[in-house]
């Protein structure tokens, strides 16, 4: 089967033979896709002309509703998801919950949430500008939605949550979305394209796809685009540097590398509350999707006295994590999402093992449960050691995409938040501390470099919602190295989406204008 593109509101099939999909466990073929022959520049043509248009005639309060709707129709086909997501991505159950249960939690979140924006269409900001001796001449700050498209090419790792964290805002702000896919894990987020499509919850151009190759995409992006990214560093720059994105002053979004932190206090000592919490999250995130997230822990910081013990609690917790086969009882970590993946994370481990030396894993007489090592794409749950702090080469710099971990011990605040800030800019750092004076010193020496920091003490405990989980009320982004996007954050999202005007003129036009507008500092609630 050829997976097939929704653009200029039908299904369109790709030329050619198409590229593969596979099962990363058995290395069956699965599916196909191709871009070849689809004509990008009238696809998205068509999303600003009738997507764009037909929802910009809505108000936010009707977008919630259709929002609230696509939330339904993916309720109900949940269990295809999950199919879909062992398949094509070696997903247990809750690997596969993580991403679309989360996906269907986002969309829930924002058909709430933009219930408050009423019948509005746009936004006003702020007081009146007086800008006369009288009142006679002022000037008001609006919010207009964009009338453009919304493209999103995404990572392979979250093919359900990664389509609906960014097309939830970007609907109910008004704006049509065109997604394309990783090729590795299209399969997810086409179906659910398809099964949106089908119950005719968006108006016609609202929502399209494009899987396989983006080809000549951004030749065609005009000043009313936005495009958001997911992946790598480089590709970003590709993006940034685009010939038509620098002519047109294209919003870009980019959520890139990130080598995340987590954090152990002074306090957190073996048998304290904070240790343990400490090591189960190390664990959680070195497992739940194989380590395949953007906001997992690659860096374990803890006090000299604590690193070793951390390191050794960590591995005998992963001795216990049975890896291989996901449709296997009693199997806990699935494989990674392809043989490339899996080269990829191989590459990236041997540079690490070149600062530090191995706690837990490796690979080293690995076998998968049920499972062929020569087509699967398993990685073995590894934690590495490395004492060499600011000195270490690879350690701060490279992302392995898996299930790998290097805690490195610190002397005290100072290094650590030098340790930390050495990512040179992260999605998310996890300390795991009740020490009052040492949080008041850490969270503000790290925060310009992190997105999201969550500090864990015993009054928190299970609690939190987690290292890696991105929560849709709260920042998701990071800046330096992890991209200097933003995403998510409630309402917060929506303002990409918008263009900020101010217009200069009488009492009776600003009135005029003002009326019925929504206060854009409820994009702040």
């Amino acid at each position: 089967m050829k997976l097939a593109n929704h653009v200029c509101g039908q299904w369109v099939e790709g030329a050619g033979e198409g590229i593969a999909l596979f099962d990363p466990v058995t290395g069956e073929r699965l599916v196909s896709v191709s871009s070849e022959g689809v004509d990008v520049a009238a696809a998205l043509r068509y999303a600003r002309e009738s997507g764009g248009a037909g929802l910009r005639a809505m108000s936010y309060e009707a977008r919630a509703a259709l929002l609230g709707k696509i939330a339904e129709v993916l309720t109900a086909n949940r269990d295809a998801y999950y199919d879909i997501s062992l398949r094509n991505s070696g997903s247990n159950a809750a690997d596969a919950g993580f991403d679309v249960d989360g996906a269907i939690f986002t969309i829930k979140t924002y058909a709430r949430a933009g219930k408050v924006l009423g019948d509005a269409r746009h936004l006003k900001e702020g007081a009146r500008v007086p800008l006369a001796k009288t009142d006679a001449f002022q000037g008001q700050h609006f919010l207009t939605p964009l009338s453009g498209v919304a493209i999103f090419i995404n990572a392979f790792n979250f093919p359900a949550w990664g389509l609906w964290e960014k097309a939830a805002p970007a609907l109910l702000a008004g704006v049509p979305v065109l997604v394309k896919p990783a090729t590795p894990t299209a399969w997810l987020t086409q179906r659910m394209v398809a099964d949106v499509v089908a119950a005719g919850i968006l108006p016609p151009g609202a929502i399209n796809i494009v899987c396989g190759s983006a080809r000549d995409l951004l030749d065609h992006v005009g000043e009313c685009d936005v495009v958001s990214f997911t992946g790598s560093a480089d590709t970003a720059a590709r993006i940034r540097n685009h010939p038509a994105v620098v002519a047109n002053a294209v919003r870009v979004n980019v959520e890139a590398d990130s080598v995340n932190s987590a954090i152990l206090g002074p306090d957190a000592q073996p048998g304290s509350a904070e240790f343990d919490l400490a090591v189960k999250e190390i664990v959680r995130e070195l497992t739940i999707k194989t380590g395949q997230k953007c906001t997992a822990i690659r860096r374990i910081f803890a006090p000299a006295a604590v690193a070793r013990p951390l390191a050794d609690a960590v591995a005998a917790k992963l001795a216990g994590m049975t890896v291989g086969n996901p449709r296997s009882e009693g199997v806990r970590v699935g494989p990674l999402v392809s043989k490339a993946q899996q080269a990829a994370a191989f590459e990236g481990l041997a540079k690490l093992r070149q600062d530090a030396e191995l706690v837990f894993g490796g690979g080293e007489g690995f076998v998968p449960v049920d499972a062929d090592p020569a087509v699967s794409a398993f990685v073995q749950p590894t934690l590495l050691f490395c004492d060499k702090g600011l000195a270490a080469q690879h350690v701060h710099d490279v992302e392995v995409f898996g299930p790998v971990a290097t805690v490195l011990p610190y002397a005290d605040t100072a290094e650590v938040i030098a340790l930390a800030r050495r990512g040179r800019g992260s999605l998310v750092a996890s300390v795991y501390s009740a020490d009052a004076g040492f949080l008041a010193e850490l969270v503000p020496g790290i925060a310009e470099l992190h997105g999201r920091v969550m500090v864990v003490d015993a009054a928190v405990g299970g609690q939190h919602t987690g290292h890696g989980n991105v929560m849709p009320t709260c920042l998701h982004g990071g800046p330096g190295r992890a991209g200097g996007g933003e995403e998510l954050g409630g309402l917060r999202a929506l303002a990409m989406y918008h263009r900020r005007y101010v217009v200069q003129g009488g009492p009776g036009l600003l009135d005029a204008l003002s009326a019925g507008a929504a206060d854009a500092a409820l994009l702040g609630a």
